[in-house]
């Protein structure tokens, strides 16, 4: 998305969807109580993103945070250190990013939840209820709008492979009747 956005000058407006939201009836085995912290420590970020929204006047804000984030988690592997002391590590990735350390705080702040709610059930309404994260719409507010959940892939595309990604899933967002396209995982994820 980023490489895309950097390539394409897009401008992009970042939406939230809590999957610590969409879970909240889920009681199946799977849904253990460590995968449902998992989830509330995205929420948390989430809340904080929405903090970054109402106070950056510089709309590549939240994107900045969401990249940081996923890279910290991701690519950096820290998620032990997130565990081990949540506000710590918010507020040495916000002040890594150039933004307020204090933004930390609305990590706890439930304030942001019934926005967060209002996006989360936006996204869900455009795709279904039976999908994750993420969901990319595309052309919002035209005739040609379209969203889909994913592209779910194993490892990033970069440049002119990240452009022939996006325009074929665009393509098939916009497409008139087009409602899904699917198969599982088949290589796990790899954030290099």
């Amino acid at each position: 998305m980023v490489d895309v956005q950097r390539q394409r000058s897009y401008g992009v407006d970042w939406r939230f969807i809590s999957l610590w939201m969409v879970n909240d009836d889920n009681h199946a085995d799977w849904y253990t109580p460590e995968y449902r912290a998992g989830h509330y420590f995205g929420h948390q970020g989430l809340r904080i993103a929405d903090t970054i929204r109402l106070g950056e006047p510089d709309p590549e804000a939240v994107g900045r945070w969401y990249t940081a984030l996923g890279t910290a988690l991701h690519l950096d592997k820290r998620r032990a250190e997130a565990r081990d002391d949540a506000d710590k590590f918010f507020r040495g990735l916000l002040a890594d990013t150039g933004l307020d350390e204090s933004y930390a705080t609305a990590a706890d702040d439930d304030a942001h939840d019934e926005y967060l709610r209002a996006d989360t059930n936006l996204a869900l309404s455009r795709t279904g209820d039976d999908v994750g994260t993420p969901i990319l719409t595309f052309h919002p507010g035209r005739d040609t709008e379209g969203s889909f959940f994913g592209p779910v892939i194993s490892k990033a595309p970069r440049g002119a492979e990240a452009i022939e990604l996006w325009d074929a899933v665009e393509t098939l967002a916009t497409m008139s009747g087009m409602a899904e396209l699917k198969r599982s995982n088949r290589v796990a994820p790899d954030f290099t």
